[in-house]
């Protein structure tokens, strides 16, 4: 009795007009296309139905890649994690056009005949993205060796920035004047990086002032290191250190050699040491020379 009654209900649902405008709809021819490859000509149909396989099995395929990203993070640390992102961005998008490629040869479509008609279409945009390739490389690359990082210093092509954001085709940094620096990441690979801060953020600074011929070497070190310690941001280990390094021209050359915390900063420490530079050399009557010649005129 059970099955005869669900025989019925299947039989009903089979003949409704709701069901077979459901089926139609889903039935529906929305694309027809024509392909010509070396084999000959191939035609084909997408369907509504298709349409909507493709698109379940890309949003299956997000909550997929969402739930391994949140499976593989649990319990990295937060410095981790912000790596890890940045790779599995890039691998994401390889990711969703594998599984396009199979979700159009599951529903009949000639991938093969696809490339075939559009070879020459695909080598011209391969050429012409040839640069956003090698950014895209790049960044892989820079995440591999771990060169840069979230936070860092860098320096490139004679501008220097605080590393914001590390993405797909740029690098975002940030100059000390607050201006954004964008870095097409291919850059790395073709100039050479300087990394301030990965090796701490801590780095040597140094201020050179020359001094006038006849002046007390002694006193000159001694004011030298004295303008060093009376500032705030010098730290005091490693200690400061002068260097006398060369008998100029017109000028005795020092050299002064102190260690800051925050080397992004370091333009102002040194320009104020200087000033307190000056104003010791004033108060003991050392004197800073200008460059000086002497002219011989030879009367003929």
């Amino acid at each position: 009795m059970q099955d005869k009654v669900i025989d019925q209900i299947e039989d009903t649902i089979e003949n409704s007009s709701i069901w077979e405008q459901f089926m139609g709809f889903l039935n529906y021819n929305v694309y027809t296309y024509t392909i010509k490859d070396g084999s000959g000509i191939e035609t084909g149909v997408l369907k509504v139905k298709s349409v909507l396989l493709v698109l379940i099995i890309l949003i299956l395929t997000t909550y997929f890649l969402r739930f391994a990203r949140n499976i593989m993070t649990r319990k990295m640390s937060d410095d981790d994690k912000s790596k890890f992102f940045t790779v599995f961005s890039f691998a994401r998008w390889l990711i969703y056009l594998v599984v396009l490629l199979i979700a159009m040869d599951s529903i009949g479509i000639n991938v093969t005949a696809i490339f075939a008609a559009s070879a020459a279409l695909l080598i011209g945009v391969g050429l012409a993205l040839q640069t956003l390739f090698q950014d895209i490389i790049s960044g892989i690359f820079i995440l591999i060796d771990q060169s840069v990082h979230v936070g860092d210093i860098i320096e490139i092509e004679g501008k220097v920035g605080r590393v914001e954001e590390i993405k797909l085709r740029t690098t975002r940094a940030v100059t000390i004047d607050n201006r954004v620096l964008i870095i097409p990441n291919h850059l790395y690979l073709a100039n050479s990086l300087y990394n301030w801060t990965q090796n701490g953020s801590s780095t040597r600074e140094a201020v050179e002032v020359g001094v006038a011929y006849g002046s007390d070497v002694q006193l000159v070190k001694k004011l030298l290191l004295e303008a060093a310690a009376n500032h705030e941001s010098v730290m005091q280990h490693p200690e400061p250190y002068v260097f006398f390094t060369n008998f100029g021209d017109s000028a005795l050359e020092f050299k002064l050699v102190f260690t800051i915390n925050d080397s992004f900063q370091g333009a102002i420490p040194k320009s104020e040491i200087r000033f307190e530079i000056d104003r010791l050399f004033r108060e003991n009557k050392i004197s800073i020379p200008f460059p000086q010649r002497d002219i011989h005129i030879i009367k003929q």
